[in-house]
């Protein structure tokens, strides 16, 4: 028993012979020797009700949105930047609100039909990815049996 409290006591000034060699450095070097013990890694805050994940879009409302990228990408590649962003505007319109963004995508088309380019191919590929974007929305339309898509 006297063995154990003679190896304490020794013990223990050699830790106070140690902070008086280390002087007023002591405190700086106690709190890093705290700030090292590894903490829990934190996890991330549950999810509130309110926030509840987009519903996935309907496939034919996603080819038109495909549709719709690639002919704005495209007229923007040749100078159609007006025309591009207002396809842009309907796409963005179809995401949060569908019956409002075809009506806009509808329009956008018509006003595509005065878009004239130099290039004859250039000519030929607005008109196909313009039918394309055209048959995706009329597919839309009637699926959700809004008004009957224009022809003319």
């Amino acid at each position: 028993m006297l063995d154990a409290l003679v190896g304490v006591v020794a013990g223990l000034l050699v830790v106070a012979s140690i902070l008086v060699i280390l002087g007023p450095q002591t405190r700086t070097l106690l709190r890093r020797a705290r700030s090292i013990r590894p903490k829990a890694p934190r996890l991330p805050a549950a999810r509130s009700p309110r926030d509840v994940a987009p519903a996935a879009l309907n496939p034919k409302t996603q080819r038109v949105l495909i549709s719709a990228t690639r002919l704005s990408q495209w007229l923007r590649a040749h100078g159609q930047d007006e025309v591009a962003r207002d396809l842009r505007a309907a796409a963005a319109r179809l995401a949060t609100d569908e019956p409002t963004g075809l009506y806009a995508m509808q329009t956008t088309l018509r006003r595509l039909r005065s878009v004239e380019l130099d290039d004859r191919s250039s000519n030929e590929r607005l008109r196909l990815l313009s039918t394309d974007l055209r048959k995706a929305v009329q597919d839309r339309f009637e699926q959700l049996e809004l008004l009957p898509f224009g022809h003319s």
